[in-house]
């Protein structure tokens, strides 16, 4: 009988001849030991090749990792080249502060100093003004100087005070307005109102309107009117509050004597 003349595998064929040579040889070995020789034989070719089958399918995922590394080192290389630009822009942003921040110092020590000059002749010339709000100019000034003197204050927010001072200043020499207040005519204290055109002419009136008067610039003080004014002044007060139209206001001027 031919033994691989049954349906059976090469392989097992190729085994079972071997095994039927060395039956030959040895003429104890039966029939059903060889079959089981080649069906041992078999499995471990089947074992193998599931090895080799699981070895190919992990070399497969780890040149999928491998592709998949690549393109993320490749991502990080981009995103490391951006970051080395902004990291690089950033460093000529700091350095640019830098030199400002030094140019700034050399203008604070400059202005500081400006500054100081400013708010004394600010005070000087309140003093010497015509007295228009005196008391709410000086506190104002008052309040400028002890800006000046505090450190949690930036140089720039002491400027910008400054000029706004100077600003209310100079407004007041050419504004309309009326304001209550209290003044001392001849050694009398007496609340009255008070008209200034912008630094003009300063006058006042008593609440009743029977008594008028105005600042005195040679001599330093408040001095009467005669009547003449009476109306005049009284239309200014009501023209500066907004309770007249505005119209031609007459106004005693002192003109100096030239030397």
């Amino acid at each position: 009988m031919d033994i691989c003349s049954t349906k059976r595998p090469a392989a097992i064929c190729a085994v079972v001849a071997l095994a039927a040579g060395l039956a030959t040889n040895a003429g104890a070995t039966t029939l059903a030991d060889i079959f089981a020789v080649a069906d041992r034989i078999n499995q471990q070719a089947k074992a193998s090749q599931a090895k080799v089958d699981a070895l190919s399918d992990e070399t497969r995922d780890l040149f999928h990792t491998y592709r998949t590394t690549l393109k993320d080192v490749e991502g990080l290389r981009v995103l490391n080249a951006n970051k080395e630009r902004m990291i690089a822009r950033q460093e000529r942003e700091m350095a640019e502060i830098r030199e400002n921040m030094e140019k700034v110092t050399g203008v604070e020590r400059q202005v500081t100093p400006l500054m100081d000059r400013m708010v004394t002749a600010l005070e000087q010339f309140i003093r010497l003004d015509i007295p228009i709000l005196r008391e709410e100019r000086e506190d104002r000034a008052r309040r400028l100087r002890d800006t000046l003197d505090r450190q949690d204050v930036a140089v720039s927010e002491k400027f910008s005070q400054v000029l706004q001072a100077y600003q209310i200043e100079n407004d007041y020499g050419r504004a309309l307005d009326a304001y209550t207040g209290q003044i001392d005519v001849d050694g009398v204290e007496r609340v009255v109102d008070i008209l200034y055109v912008g630094r003009v002419a300063l006058l006042y009136q008593t609440t009743d309107g029977a008594e008028t008067g105005h600042w005195n610039r040679q001599e330093k003080r408040w001095e009467v009117l005669d009547d003449s004014y009476q109306a005049a002044v009284r239309n200014g007060i009501r023209m500066a509050r907004s309770q007249a139209a505005l119209n031609l206001l007459p106004v005693p001027v002192r003109l100096e004597e030239s030397k």
